[in-house]
């Protein structure tokens, strides 16, 4: 006699929840031509409310809009389990890296509501999705925020060699672009705000990956790791190796180019080698990295956004962004399914040896 198939587990979330701001017509139309990304993603939160935590991590206000900056949380909080941290939208004008998360969010919800071996596999992880980091800059389509800023020249490291001119992060005048903030001030509120999530929520367990996603820089999908302040190997150099070799035996005929970003340039303020380093201390194994969407390839087959500072980061025929919101969902899951099985990839001492190795004759030579 065989027994009755056991039911899966219920996601184990907080009890508590933030309520989704409730917007006046008036605001709803103003951000439906300003900031639709917003829209989109309280819509979702309010349609799968019951699979997610929501935080507003902090409020900003402009121009008679509240524009908050949410944190959406979902599968086992429980701090003995991995994590992965997705985030998007840092730098305003690029829009497109807000729009895959909120596409790829919006599928793994509704898959939740009937794949049971999904709903069973998100309790091995916790994964907290910030889709839009500057509302601000977003709203405005700018590249900084509101304070003229970029948030991700804007953390209190210095790079210990030549930057590009101006692009490497400035403390000259935040008209120009790249302006890194006055020196020995404390960081933009939006990066305060990242940076107590990932103290409370991240850093916490222990293995924390991260995906920050960008737009605007080459003709190929990049997967960059820090750092991006020295040409030296990070110090879990050997985990980065691992998860390289584990995504190109996954999946072969992938077409991402996997490497620090000291590869290409060094800059200023990265957010993301000042978390790391903040990590560094604690037992989590901390590894961000960042996707680069290669916007380049855009304008190259549509001559014309050249004249559009938006068309510069962000595919403007209609058939070429749901090709981008697609094209990257494959990495995110894999991503998921990485930071629920680190042990069976994650390097032992002697691996370790091997892959650090492997790393210096490829990067470092």
């Amino acid at each position: 006699m065989t027994s009755a198939p056991t039911a899966p587990p219920k996601l184990q979330l907080e009890t508590r929840h933030t309520q989704v701001l409730k917007r006046s017509p008036s605001e709803r139309k103003a951000l439906k031509i300003r900031l639709p990304e917003m829209l989109l993603q309280e819509r979702l939160m309010r349609k799968f409310g019951d699979l997610m935590r929501v935080n507003i991590e902090h409020s900003l206000h402009w121009q008679d809009q509240t524009l908050p900056i949410y944190s959406l949380t979902l599968g086992n909080i429980q701090k003995d389990k991995p994590t992965l941290l997705l985030t998007a939208g840092m730098h305003g004008i690029e829009r497109i890296g807000s729009q895959v998360l909120i596409a790829w969010l919006q599928s793994l919800c509704e898959r939740l509501r009937w794949d049971n071996a999904l709903k069973t596999s998100l309790q091995n992880i916790q994964l907290v999705v910030m889709p839009i980091l500057n509302p601000v800059g977003m709203y405005n389509n700018t590249r900084s925020n509101g304070n003229h800023v970029d948030l991700n020249r804007n953390a209190p490291i210095d790079a210990e060699d030549s930057v590009p001119l101006l692009g490497g992060g400035h403390r000259l005048s935040g008209v120009l672009p790249w302006y890194r903030g006055k020196k020995g001030t404390l960081m933009e509120a939006e990066n305060l705000a990242l940076e107590r999530l990932i103290q409370r929520q991240i850093t916490t367990h222990p293995l924390a990956i991260v995906l920050d996603l960008h737009s605007g820089f080459g003709s190929r999908d990049r997967l960059w790791f820090p750092y991006a302040y020295r040409r030296k190997a990070i110090g879990n150099i050997s985990s980065y190796m691992a998860l390289k070799l584990l995504w190109e035996r996954s999946f072969p005929h992938h077409t991402y180019i996997f490497e620090p970003q000291s590869q290409q340039y060094l800059s200023h303020g990265d957010v993301w080698d000042y978390f790391y380093q903040q990590a560094k201390p604690s037992a989590c194994n901390f590894m961000p990295l960042t996707l680069e969407m290669g916007s380049w390839a855009w304008v190259k087959k549509r001559p014309q956004q050249l004249f559009n500072l938006a068309g510069l980061f962000n595919p403007q025929a209609s058939h070429r962004q749901a090709r981008v919101l697609r094209r990257h969902m494959q990495l995110l899951d894999f991503l998921i399914a990485a930071s629920q099985n680190p042990h069976s990839w994650l390097p032992d001492q002697h691996q370790k040896n091997l892959l650090e190795q492997t790393a210096n004759s490829i990067w470092y030579s």
